[in-house]
């Protein structure tokens, strides 16, 4: 199985890297997709993926969150690493309205840059998107990024929203959440085909049941699979084996 988005350079993973590995490899994870936050996290998490290369893939992006008024400096430096740096995505971008939006207008720029690296550079993206899926389909649509594809991570749409985003070429992220007593996610995506869902976590964040509460792991992936294949009716291999090929059709967008 892929996880396809979880931050393993987090301080919680650091305390024992080599015990946290082992026990996700053993759960059956092959490989760990990693998205960035900012300059500083770029520093851990490129060290972690030249530590093992063949498990852990890099993205370099600046979250949305993290956009302040000092955010082109940020940018400058982690559009540098695109020259030397093999990476497999640009992320984690996107739009974030949840806590405030005082940094909106600059979030976009942010967004549309980033945008820009992944067509330049023959990458794709990795979205974060909270509160903001109108303003992210919108640009999303425009004729400058008609060639970008990537991943809508942690999606949270509506039904309408996540076959709009299907039909744009994206794949829809599902982790944790999942697995919630009172989510309305399947709902939203029970008519999106599993060729366009992919597994992640979001380590240490967003704990599937039922380790909610707790920090999150990437050895927790069959949980969730289990459960989106329980929800979609199929068998887990059959599950695992189409977003499995899903990631690679990713993979091969960047070259990877």
């Amino acid at each position: 199985m892929i996880d396809t988005h979880a931050h393993l350079y987090d301080v919680h993973f650091q305390e024992d890297m080599s015990f946290f590995l082992k026990e996700i490899k053993e759960a059956g994870v092959t490989e760990v997709w990693l998205p960035n936050c900012d300059s500083e996290s770029w520093v851990d998490l490129k060290k972690l993926s030249i530590n093992y290369p063949d498990f852990v893939l890099p993205m370099v992006g600046l979250h949305p969150t993290y956009v302040k008024e000092n955010y082109q400096a940020e940018l400058a430096v982690l559009k540098s690493e695109l020259d030397k740096t093999k990476v497999l995505a640009i992320g984690e971008i996107g739009l974030d309205y949840y806590w405030d939006t005082t940094f909106a207008e600059l979030q976009m720029d942010a967004f549309k840059q980033q945008c820009h690296w992944a067509l330049d550079f023959g990458l794709w993206v990795d979205i974060h998107c909270r509160k903001a899926y109108a303003d992210l389909i919108k640009t999303l649509k425009l004729p400058e990024f008609k060639n970008l594809r990537g991943i809508i991570h942690c999606f949270a749409g509506d039904a309408r929203e996540a076959k709009v985003l299907i039909d744009l070429g994206y794949y829809l992220g599902i982790g944790g959440v999942i697995t919630y007593k009172n989510t309305t996610l399947f709902e939203d995506i029970k008519d999106i085909p599993l060729s366009r869902i992919v597994l992640e976590t979001d380590a240490p964040y967003l704990s599937p049941v039922p380790f909610r509460g707790k920090p999150n792991s990437p050895k927790n992936i069959p949980i969730i699979a289990q459960k989106l294949a329980d929800l979609y009716e199929v068998s887990l291999e059959h599950l695992v084996r189409q977003t499995n090929a899903n990631a690679q059709q990713l993979k091969a967008i960047s070259g990877y």
